[in-house]
């Protein structure tokens, strides 16, 4: 099982458990305060960092011990496996706004992917090949030049096939930056309002069969 809730912009928290003999929480992409509201309290075994920018870096702020992972490469902590692959945060192979790395978790038999601040309008064909089989998709949708915007997103989502997707990095009250809002994605994904949840309890019994996607849209 898996509880997944969402502190705005990339920040998200995962705690796993498989309710006998194992739990741990993953916290992704920690922001500062500058963007514009206070990260909450977070505590973690282990932090993920998609890039290194004041609203996705905070690991200071995050309590506990966390093994912490900025970048690519293959990596297991506290019975979690997690991939970190390489992208750019712009269209341009990163000579506007630099690296960015994707994050697929594998736990409690489910993956997850974190796509960071992805600014490729297009994922490689040896990215996708590494992000297979997602589950739960966690994907920017803000655009303005900092991430894809709704039409990539919707290009992206449909050669991933994800079970779950939840938008990220847009405009939320206070955000002190310009980001579109996530209406519009949800218009370009031809969905109505849909209402916010607190947070996502998922299992793997539990997920859409596939070809049945659905669009979680969660509140901080």
């Amino acid at each position: 099982m898996a509880k997944i809730s969402w502190a705005g912009q990339s920040c998200f928290q995962i705690s796993v458990s498989n309710s006998r003999d194992h739990s741990a929480d993953i916290v992704i992409d920690p922001f500062e305060e500058k963007i514009g509201f206070k990260l909450p309290n977070m505590s973690a075994d282990i932090v993920l960092v998609s890039h290194d920018h004041y609203d996705h870096n905070n690991v200071k702020d995050i309590k506990g011990d966390p093994f912490v992972i900025t970048g690519p490469g293959e990596y297991e902590a506290k019975g979690i496996f997690i991939k970190g692959i390489p992208s750019f945060h712009d269209d341009k192979g990163g000579k506007e706004r630099g690296k960015n790395t994707i994050y697929v978790i594998e736990a409690e038999d489910m993956k997850f992917c974190h796509l960071g601040d992805l600014g490729q309008q297009q994922l490689t064909d040896d990215q996708l090949e590494q992000i297979d089989g997602i589950d739960v998709l966690m994907i920017p949708v803000g655009g303005a030049g900092y991430t894809i915007d709704s039409s990539a997103a919707q290009k992206i989502i449909a050669e991933i096939e994800p079970r779950i997707v939840i938008p990220m990095h847009y405009a939320l009250p206070k955000l002190k930056v310009d980001l579109d809002d996530v209406a519009k994605f949800l218009k370009t994904m031809g969905k109505q309002a849909i209402a916010p949840q607190d947070k996502l309890v998922v299992k793997e019994s539990a997920l859409p069969k596939e070809g049945a996607m659905e669009i979680v849209v969660l509140q901080p």
